[in-house]
Parts: C-alpha cells; structure tokens; sequence
C-alpha cells in the first residue's frame, strides 16, 4: 500500500521539490498552499497557477488544495481529503513560511511579526493538531512521520530579521516537544533546517540586506554555494521514510556547513 502524505507551502519552492521527493519515494500527496499574496508579506507568494503545475507533473499522484494553514479548518480538510481521496494518512510536511519585517527588532512592525508568526509557528501548530489523532490512529508500526521545513535562522541570529528568527527558533522548539508528546505512539517528528536556498524567500532576503542578488548568500556557506530545494527535499524525504524509523526530535540542517560552530 502506497505512503500517503499533506504538504503545505507546496507550490513552489522547498514545498513544491518535497512534494516531488515525496512521489518519487512512492507517496501519493495532498499539496496544500494559500495562493495568493498576504499584505504584510513584501514579496509575491506562490499563484494557484504554480500550484497547477505541481499538480500536472505528477497526475493522480498529487491532489492541489487551496488553504491557509492558519485556519485549523483549512488544516483539518487537508487531512480528511488525503484520508478520504487516498485512504490513509501516513505522513505531514510543514513548509510553508514567510519572510516579512526587514530591520532592527524595534522597527518591526505588530501586522509584519504577526504575520511571520502566524505562518511559519501557527501554521505548523494547526498541521500538527488536525494530524496527529490520525496519525496516531495508524498504530505503532505504521511509521507515521511530521516533518517541518525550520532554517538556519532556527539555531542563528540573523540581524534585521528578528521576527523570522524568533519564528523558525519556535519552529525548532515546536516539534521537539511534539516529539516527546508523539514518542508513545511510535510517531516521529523531526526538523529540516536549510541554509541558503535558491527560491523567492531568497531573493527577499537579499533585499532587506541591500544585496544585487541571492548569490552573494553563498560566500557565507563553507561549501561556498546556493542550495537547490530538491537538496532540502530529499532529507524531509528521508526522515518520511521507515529508514529514519528511530529519527525524532532532531533538527537537520542541510545548509552547505552554514550553521557549523
């Protein structure tokens, strides 16, 4: 019986190459993104064009929802539609995430921090609620798995994005604890950490620093190079798999060396 699993953040970018990671291991996928821009956000988000696309490639395989993951409403229809359309629920990837609020922490806009917050933590709080009883329900052989997609930004202090550190710090923070609280049921769940990715939230990031363009991030890494986001995926793809079966409560970091002391 083929894996089944929800990603949110899917139409593009990390999500987009997890939800290709995910079929290629054999998963059916349910691909949930919002599409379309939030305001207080400074960059274009991902369209339901791009998220068409990620549906095309793939046929059957992959079912497109659009959703916010801040609604638990929104969250909990992702997992009835896998459980519904495919017949189970064996995995959840939390990637959707935002940058927002360039600056020094006291020039940060509330509407900028919330919106950070709310995406990136509130977000994977609601996944995480609406799967976890199914998840559970699968029993202790069922090598049920949560994945969320943090940064580097988790384990670093990045200057002028205190309200995206904070957030993917929380994120990190977040998942270990519902390691603990998942560990009696044998489900795991674990952290990707990325450094520098070639994707939109990229190009922003080199905005708020005043940069000609992403590809100045790679002299920071010791491997001296962007990441591309299959690089990413294929970690969330293996911690999704019963080779990570004793895997939880650990934060990878694929990041080109970045977060190395």
């Amino acid at each position: 019986m083929r894996r089944v699993a929800v990603v949110t953040g899917a139409a593009r970018g990390i999500g987009a190459a997890v939800v290709d990671a995910l079929v290629g291991e054999g998963y059916a996928v349910v691909a949930m993104d919002r599409c379309r821009d939030v305001p207080e956000v400074p960059y274009a988000l991902a369209t339901s064009a791009d998220l068409d696309a990620v549906v095309a490639r793939h046929g059957d395989d992959v079912l497109g929802l659009v959703g916010d993951v801040r609604s638990a409403s929104d969250t909990r229809l992702a997992v009835e539609t896998a459980t519904r359309h495919f017949g189970h629920l064996d995995a959840v990837v939390a990637c959707a995430g935002v940058l927002a609020g360039g600056g020094p922490i006291w020039e940060v806009s509330d509407a900028a921090w919330d919106a950070v917050w709310s995406i990136n933590v509130l977000g994977t709080r609601r996944l995480l609620e609406a799967a976890a009883p199914t998840l559970i329900a699968n029993g202790p052989r069922a090598n049920s798995r949560v994945v969320a997609v943090a940064s580097a930004a988790g384990t670093l202090g990045l200057r002028d994005l205190a309200a995206y550190t904070a957030a993917k710090h929380a994120v990190v923070g977040l998942i270990r604890a519902a390691a603990m609280d998942l560990a009696p049921y044998a489900v795991t769940a674990n952290v990707v950490s990325p450094g520098s990715t070639a994707t939109a939230m990229l190009d922003a990031t080199a905005r708020v620093y005043g940069l000609d363009g992403a590809e100045a991030f790679a002299r920071q890494a010791p491997l001296g190079r962007l990441l591309a986001p299959g690089e990413v995926a294929a970690a969330v793809a293996w911690l999704c798999s019963p080779a990570a079966s004793a895997v939880t409560g650990t934060n990878v970091a694929v990041d080109a060396g970045l977060s190395v002391p």
